[in-house]
């Protein structure tokens, strides 16, 4: 197939976005795929900081990581706060972000991301990002609160400025089974 599917295509960006030494961020921990991918990316001089708020997800992530990743922080606390977590220095440097929005696999469906928390983690990253930074979301829709979600996400990404960001979507147009799809936020080069 030469289209990429999702995860695959949501990977090459984060590749692009990042290189050996720099500062990542894993939005959704979930069972810690994309925190291992991270920090298999950035190497042991980079750092990654990954968020979730349920117990099971930091636990399971600490046993997919084991002890080889000590530059990988697993916070307790929602995105919303990463502000809260991450030092004052590393702020205008991280070079991407990712969201893999929805519930945790093999987990409780009745906790899920949320619109508006997940919408101040953007805002919050949009100004931690250096520039050319990205932020990559990943959103599964095929549930009600992901339906939501989906809609009012789709809504504040319109609305933001292309003057200091461009924002790119990627999906399948004619499955009707509601795929997931990435949503890529750029954050501009200074001129």
């Amino acid at each position: 197939m030469i289209l990429k599917r999702m995860l695959p295509f949501s990977k090459e960006l984060l590749e692009r976005a990042c290189k050996k030494g720099d500062i990542v961020i894993d939005a959704t921990m979930g069972n810690g795929h994309d925190t291992r991918y991270l920090a298999d990316l950035v190497g042991k001089d980079g750092q990654v900081f990954a968020f979730d708020v349920q117990e099971e997800a930091l636990k399971q992530t600490s046993k997919r990581l084991g002890e080889q990743y000590p530059y990988v922080y697993l916070i307790h606390d929602g995105h919303e706060k990463l502000a809260d977590h991450i030092p004052a220095d590393n702020y205008g440097h991280i070079s991407c972000a990712v969201f893999n929005l929805g519930y945790l696999p093999g987990g409780d469906k009745t906790v899920t991301t949320q619109a508006d928390t997940t919408i101040e983690a953007i805002k919050q990253l949009i100004d931690w990002l250096k520039p050319g930074g990205l932020i990559v979301l990943v959103i599964y829709h095929g549930h009600p609160e992901g339906k939501k979600e989906k809609e009012v996400l789709l809504d504040f990404c319109r609305s933001l400025h292309y003057e200091e960001v461009q924002v790119l979507s990627y999906q399948y147009m004619n499955i009707h089974n509601d795929p997931p799809f990435v949503v890529a936020i750029e954050k501009k080069l200074k001129s």
